[in-house]
C-alpha cells in the first residue's frame, strides 16, 4: 500500500514538473512577443521566408538560384600562407565583389540574404586568411552576402557575444534576414555546408581539426552559427555580460535550447572545419564568473541581449572585402549586478 501511494505521488509531481515546464515556456513565448512584436509564436519563430518570390514584377525575368548550387565542390584544401598579403586578397576577389565586401549572384536570385558577422580584435593576419577561402566558397554557395567585421575598440576586456549583438544591430539596417555568427580564425573546408539559415538556428562548426573533427561535448554551440532574423530575436540575441574569454556558447546554448529545444546541424563530413592555431588574446583572460552566468540564463536571457544592447560606434569603413566597424563596447562592471543577485535568492 505504501508502495502504491508513493508511486501515485511521483505521477502526479511529475505532471506538475511538466506543467510547469510549459507553463514557464509560454511565459517566455509571451514576454518574447511583446518585446518582438510578434502575432504569434509560430509566425515568429519558425518563420522561413528565405526563398524570394519569383512571380514578383521586379524578378519577372530573372530565376531563383537552385536549392543546390551546381558550382560546389564539396571538400576543398586550405593551407595558411602567412606571406599572403591584404593586398594580394584585394587583387585576387575585387572583380567579383562590391563595396562592403558584398556580392550577390550575377545570374540568379539567392534564396539566402546573409550578413557574416566576425567579432574582432588585432587579428589582421587570420582576418585575410578567412577573405581570402570564405569569399569564393560563399559565392559558391550562391549566397546574397555582406562581410561585416566588428572590431571591439581599445585594449579593454574583450566581450565576444556583444560585439556579435551589435553586428546583428548594424548588419539589419542593410535588411538581412539572416545571419552567419563566426570566429575569424575557423576557416570551413567543405562548401557543402551552407552559410544560410534553416528551420533552427544551425550549429555550422561541428567538426574542428583541433577536436580530431569531433563535437568537444553535446552541447557545444560556438566558432560559428546561423540565425534567422525571427530565430535571434526569438531568444533576445546573445548575452552582453559575459566580459572575458569562455561561457558566452554554452549561455546561447541555453537560449535556443529553451526557445527552440534542438539546434540544427549538419554531418560531421559537411561540417569540418580548420583553426588556425595561435596564442591567447591579450586583455581575454578566462572569465572568472561564467559559470555563474550560464547558471542563470533562465533568468537573464530576457533582460540581458539584444534588448539591453548599448554601444558607440566609433567608425565605419567599406572595404572591398569587408564592412570594419569599430564600436565602444564599454567596461565590464566593477560589482555584481544586482539583478544576478536578486533572481537568484527567489
Amino acid at each position: 500500500m505504501q508502495i502504491i501511494k508513493l508511486v501515485v505521488i511521483t505521477i502526479i509531481l511529475c505532471q506538475l514538473v511538466v506543467l510547469f515546464g510549459l507553463w514557464l515556456h509560454s511565459n517566455y513565448i509571451s514576454v518574447i512577443q511583446k518585446m518582438t512584436g510578434a502575432t504569434s509564436v509560430k509566425s515568429h519563430i519558425f518563420d522561413q521566408r528565405f526563398e524570394p518570390d519569383c512571380n514578383k514584377p521586379q524578378n519577372a525575368n530573372t530565376t531563383c538560384c537552385p536549392k543546390s548550387s551546381p558550382h560546389l565542390v564539396g571538400p576543398f584544401h586550405v593551407e595558411f600562407n602567412w606571406d599572403r598579403t591584404m593586398e594580394s586578397v584585394t587583387t585576387e576577389l575585387s572583380s567579383t565583389l562590391l563595396e562592403g565586401g558584398r556580392y550577390k549572384p550575377p545570374d540568379c536570385i539567392s534564396l539566402h540574404k546573409v550578413a557574416i558577422i566576425i567579432p574582432f580584435r588585432n587579428r589582421h593576419r587570420h582576418l585575410i586568411q578567412w577573405l581570402h577561402y570564405v569569399h569564393p566558397m560563399l559565392q559558391r554557395q550562391q549566397l546574397n552576402y555582406g562581410v561585416y567585421v566588428i572590431n571591439q575598440d581599445g585594449e579593454g576586456t574583450f566581450n565576444r557575444a556583444k560585439l556579435m549583438n551589435i553586428g546583428f544591430a548594424e548588419a539589419i539596417k542593410d535588411d538581412y534576414n539572416c545571419f552567419v555568427f563566426t570566429d575569424v580564425d575557423l576557416i570551413p573546408i567543405n562548401d557543402r555546408n551552407i552559410y544560410g539559415c534553416f528551420n533552427k538556428p544551425r550549429h555550422l562548426s561541428v567538426a574542428i581539426d583541433k577536436f580530431n573533427f569531433r563535437l568537444p561535448y553535446l552541447n557545444i554551440f560556438g566558432g560559428a552559427v546561423t540565425f534567422s532574423k525571427s530565430q535571434y530575436l526569438a531568444i533576445n540575441g546573445f548575452p552582453n555580460d559575459f566580459w572575458g574569454w569562455g561561457g558566452e556558447d554554452d549561455d546561447i546554448y541555453q537560449r535556443t535550447a529553451r526557445m527552440f529545444l534542438t539546434v540544427s546541424r549538419p554531418d560531421m563530413q559537411t561540417g569540418r572545419f580548420k583553426m588556425i592555431r595561435h596564442d591567447a588574446d591579450l586583455h581575454n583572460d578566462p572569465n572568472p564568473r561564467r559559470f555563474e552566468l550560464i547558471k542563470n540564463t533562465h533568468y537573464t536571457m530576457l533582460k540581458d541581449g539584444y534588448t539591453s544592447l548599448k554601444y558607440n560606434v566609433k567608425k565605419v569603413e567599406k572595404d572591398r572585402l569587408y564592412t570594419f566597424i569599430t564600436v565602444d563596447v564599454g567596461t565590464p562592471p566593477l560589482v555584481e549586478p544586482t539583478r544576478l543577485q536578486n533572481t537568484t535568492t527567489n
